[in-house]
């Protein structure tokens, strides 16, 4: 169990086949038992690796914030202890998310970690990035649940390549649960595959899956003081989508706020107004989608 979180799962996560039929209604029992068994984590760490285009995962900020120098808990019984074993933990998480990276680099795929709240409409905006995409990009989808399959068959319906990861009690995907279902997946090489992590705003920031980019999806009905009120996922993002849009006549929302909020935590990140139901905005995301498609690591393979 996560010492931080508190996530756990006593039965694993599970990596679903290739387009998986939910053959037991909506549980999702029946898919493919995770390689790794239950996993247990912290996630007070540091990243010390960088990402192919320049993006680092050192957390230094806020409550995760840890300093081998700092870091004296004697008075806790076993506390040092468990801190090491978190450590060692999070290390091969690391190692792992490197894998992935390379497997993904060397058959030109990109991957993208796709992160928000629940609710705030990642499901409904790959559901339209398939639609709209037809075949100028080839788009496979890794779809975080704890559990049921309902979101990897709507991805389904919409014409994508889905492998479901159903992670019981955990709060977010990690570089293992990753792996295994992108090696299920066999994405075709220079294609995208969307990772869409559990509905979190704590957890899934981080933690390396071995992706190219991060993308969070926020929702214009959360309010503005999202980015304050959870700074790491803010902080480590390369753009936020900022969705919902069709629903600001109705709200108090004021988007220059969010912007100074966001920009605050994260001074160079790009920030898209989108609504996955009008398809307002959409279009720039599209051609952010293309660039990365298009960017020099890619070029390399």
């Amino acid at each position: 169990m996560c010492a931080t979180c508190g996530c756990g799962d006593e039965n694993g996560a599970r990596v679903g086949a290739r387009n998986a039929v939910d053959a037991a209604g909506e549980s999702g029992a029946g898919v493919g038992k995770h390689p790794g068994g239950p996993h247990s984590h912290s996630h007070e760490h540091q990243h010390d690796h960088e990402h192919p285009h320049g993006h680092g995962h050192s957390h230094e900020d806020g409550a995760h914030a840890s300093d081998d120098s700092e870091l004296d808990v004697p008075e806790q019984d076993g506390a040092t202890r468990r801190v090491e074993l978190e450590r060692e933990v999070l290390a091969k998480n690391d190692t792992l998310a490197e894998r992935n990276r390379q497997w993904l680099t060397e058959r030109g795929v990109l991957a993208l970690n796709l992160m928000s709240s629940p609710g705030a409409g990642k499901t409904t905006l790959l559901e339209r990035t398939l639609a709209d995409s037809g075949s100028s990009v080839p788009l496979a989808v890794i779809e975080g649940d704890q559990e049921t399959l309902r979101d990897s068959m709507r991805l389904r319906r919409a014409g994508a390549d889905v492998v479901q990861i159903n992670t019981g009690a955990g709060c977010h995907l990690d570089a293992e649960m990753v792996g295994g279902a992108v090696r299920a997946l066999q994405p075709a090489p220079g294609s995208v595959v969307l990772v869409e992590n559990v509905g979190n705003l704590v957890c899934p920031a981080l933690f390396d899956l071995g992706e190219y980019a991060k993308v969070v999806i926020a929702a214009v009905t959360e309010g503005e003081d999202k980015p304050l009120k959870y700074p790491n996922m803010f902080a480590h993002t390369d753009l936020v989508l900022l969705n919902k849009t069709d629903l600001l006549p109705h709200l108090s929302f004021e988007m220059d706020r969010f912007a100074e909020y966001a920009r605050r935590i994260n001074p160079g990140v790009e920030i898209l107004p989108v609504s996955a139901t009008t398809g307002e905005g959409l279009p720039a995301w599209y051609d952010w989608l293309a660039g990365q498609v298009y960017a020099p690591v890619h070029q390399e393979v």
